[in-house]
């Protein structure tokens, strides 16, 4: 919901009257005085575009921020290429799970509108923090210590470090409150209930996906080139910057917004509720496996007395327990399907950590001129892919498909995440060759012992294994959300969103832990994989090794998604269950 019941004093959380809304008004929405909110004032695309600018904003500072934080990482913090993709890999981690709280505090406190506030003000405080860090740096003189070599930068201060990743984690926490918020809260300014703007409703999850993927796009290119080209502190500052400017564009379409309230009493939030069904069905587990407790053995055979009355009370409790049992076990059936995705989400981890650094090794100079383009600068191949793909997908692929399967889709839920799963895996298995062939290059080139030098081969090599990761987000990315959105309970929808969120949270945790200890058991028999020399490292073995997992875990779900059933409704209908 928007915003939770308030009182008349509190204009963005009141609650309006019933009686007074008209037929010109969109169904339970108030406008920011609590009023019933008129079509013709509030909402659709004149609201909503100020809200897709937001995101634009956002996901501009976001990426920012991360795109090229390896580079940061390893080269003004000093940090090691393993160590740094494990700091990466954690804070990614935090940062996916993180939206769930978000949109727990959205749902049954502050209302969507007062935490995109919230969150934008801090966004731009860390992003501040975080910019103001870089001019603690100690490297921009010589060290007269011992310990730091003639001629050789001092290691950064304990102070900037200590105010790296307080903002660092800073803008986890903001972008944990923004994410989950600024969509539904775009979609809120059109009534579902009136054809015109339904359609229009569903023009702007395309214009908004559409919007985010090329703003990011953007981003990858401008600010990594920023950043590594003339400075880390400007190239932090900028989105500073810009989430200001975006809050202030945000606070002008106030007046304009739509404001949802739950009528009725204090709802329940669907975490809790999902909490509540867990130990629900626990219960009811232990008392089918309990004995029964009957001192008299006649009241075996006695049927309980009826009095006559019936207790509606009661019987909505019972009903009400059932219903939390069947939910729960709803949510359960879809661990599975879960666990068999969290490999494809090491394999994404990979894309801003790693493929960079085996990106920064190459000749990078393109045109006459020889521009050097930014390591991180080639992860807008993967945006560049799904804005060209996903048209492509909708208009020629899901008719094409149709034709044979007589499926509305195309392709069922299931079938279109799996076949994101295989383009993962192929990805990872030519990322390998092409890191197996810098490597031999490297080698004959006699540069194996010298890393800041350019390997004499094309930054183009590269572009393959981005295109076929954005392809992969086309197919399971998106099937992902449409899944784990549409298999759960109604009223438990959040929890699907959680359970998609969580995947990418998880298996960036994972990724984490798995450097780490790949990096400490090869480091102590000589070089590790991940070498800060990567031309004495074997970046490719660790390719072959996550495409290795990825194949293993595509056979566990090609079996799993086989077997499963999908939900009776009205859209799973037309769907088979073969998967």
């Amino acid at each position: 919901m928007s915003a939770s019941s308030g009182s008349a004093s509190d204009p963005l959380l009141a609650r309006a009257d019933e009686s007074a809304m008209a037929e010109d008004s969109a169904v339970a929405a108030v406008d920011h005085r609590g009023r019933p909110a008129s079509r013709a004032s509030t909402g659709r695309w004149r609201s909503a575009l100020f809200i897709i600018a937001v995101e634009i904003a956002e996901r501009f500072a976001f990426y920012g921020v991360s795109a090229n934080l390896i580079s940061y990482l390893t080269g003004p913090l000093g940090e090691g290429n393993a160590k740094a993709a494990s700091a990466i890999n954690a804070w990614n981690g935090v940062a996916q799970l993180l939206p769930l709280l978000g949109a727990a505090l959205a749902d049954s406190w502050l209302g969507r509108y007062r935490t995109i506030v919230i969150a934008s003000l801090l966004y731009v405080l860390a992003l501040g923090v975080l910019a103001l860090s870089t001019l603690l740096s100690s490297g921009g003189h010589k060290c007269s210590n011992a310990t730091a070599g003639a001629g050789t930068a001092c290691p950064p201060s304990g102070l900037q470090m200590v105010f790296f990743y307080i903002s660092l984690y800073m803008v986890a926490v903001a972008q944990g409150g923004h994410k989950p918020c600024v969509q539904a809260f775009g979609a809120d300014q059109f009534d579902a209930s009136d054809p015109r703007e339904s359609v229009s409703r569903s023009s702007f999850f395309n214009w908004w996906y559409f919007g985010m993927c090329a703003g990011t796009a953007v981003t990858l290119v401008v600010l990594s080139y920023i950043q590594d080209n003339i400075g880390w502190g400007l190239g932090f500052g900028i989105p500073c910057v810009v989430m200001a400017a975006a809050l202030a564009v945000f606070l002008l379409g106030t007046r304009t917004y739509r404001y949802y309230y739950v009528s009725g009493t204090k709802q329940q939030s669907l975490f809790a509720r999902a909490g509540e069904a867990f130990a629900e069905w626990r219960r009811s587990r232990q008392k089918s496996t309990a004995p029964l407790a009957i001192s008299d053995p006649h009241q075996r055979h006695q049927a309980p007395e009826f009095s006559g009355q019936v207790d509606v009370e009661e019987q909505d409790q019972v009903v009400g327990k059932a219903d939390l049992v069947e939910e729960t076990k709803r949510v359960l059936r879809l661990f599975p399907i879960w666990a068999t995705c969290l490999i494809y989400a090491v394999a994404f981890a990979q894309s801003s950590t790693f493929f960079t650094k085996q990106a920064a090794t190459l000749d990078r100079r393109v045109g006459h001129r020889g521009l050097q383009v930014p390591p991180a600068a080639l992860q807008s191949f993967i945006s560049v892919t799904i804005v060209v793909f996903m048209p492509i997908y909708d208009r020629a692929i899901v008719p094409l498909a149709r034709r044979y399967t007589g499926v509305s889709s195309g392709i069922t839920m299931l079938q279109r995440i799996g076949a994101g799963m295989l383009l993962s895996l192929v990805s990872m298995v030519v990322a390998a060759l092409v890191e197996t062939h810098r490597l031999r290059v490297a080698m004959d080139a006699g540069l194996a012992d010298k890393p800041k030098v350019p390997v004499p081969m094309s930054l183009w090599w590269m572009v393959p294994q981005y295109v076929l990761f954005g392809a992969a987000d086309v197919f399971t990315m998106v099937g992902l959300q449409e899944f784990f959105y549409d298999q759960v309970p109604d009223k438990l929808r959040s929890v699907g969103l959680a359970l998609y969120l969580s995947i990418f949270g998880v298996g960036s945790f994972i990724s984490s832990g798995l450097v780490s200890g790949i990096d400490r058991v090869t480091a102590a028999k000589g070089h590790s994989w991940f070498s800060n020399n990567l031309n004495r490292g074997h970046l490719d073995y660790f390719y072959w090794l996550v495409a290795a997992l990825s194949a293993l875990e595509l056979l566990a779900y090609v079996f799993i998604a086989a077997t499963f059933k999908y939900k009776k409704n009205k859209a799973a209908a037309i769907e088979t269950t073969a998967g």
